[in-house]
């Protein structure tokens, strides 16, 4: 697909290249966010479409667990940045372009769908507060 390089995140730094976080501690490690959070790392890449392509496989990554394989750590889990990046690497191997290109599309929709539930259920939670607060 392409290359990226993944650092770990240091508060107040910008990036100037396309680029999202994913998060390396706790039980979520691997979850790629847009924005950034103490415990991340950043990855950059050369392009917009390649930024989407990547966000979409660590999303992917994360919901099939393939990151916690590599959690370290008794009290507070974490992943290393070597292993973060390895498993991405393999991933990228294991893509055929043409599917995965798919496979984002169907990504994208799925997320759009799960925010709007997300809104739904917000509504539906402050339509309840409205009906016991009269």
């Amino acid at each position: 697909m392409s290359t990226f390089e993944i650092k770990t995140y240091r508060s107040g730094r910008t990036y100037n290249l396309p680029h999202f976080f994913i998060l390396s501690k706790g039980l979520n490690s691997g979850k790629p966010m847009n924005k950034p959070c103490p415990n991340c790392f950043v990855i950059t890449t050369h392009s917009e479409d390649a930024r989407e392509s990547l966000f979409y496989l660590c999303l992917s990554l994360k919901i099939g667990r393939f990151f916690g394989y590599y959690l370290k750590g008794s009290v507070i889990p974490f992943i290393c940045i070597s292993d973060a990046k390895k498993v991405i690497n393999e991933a990228l191997k294991s893509n055929q372009k043409q599917q995965w290109i798919l496979k984002v599309e169907k990504l994208k929709k799925i997320n759009a769908f799960e925010e709007n539930l997300k809104m739904q259920l917000q509504t539906i939670q402050k339509l309840k507060l409205a009906l016991l607060t009269t």
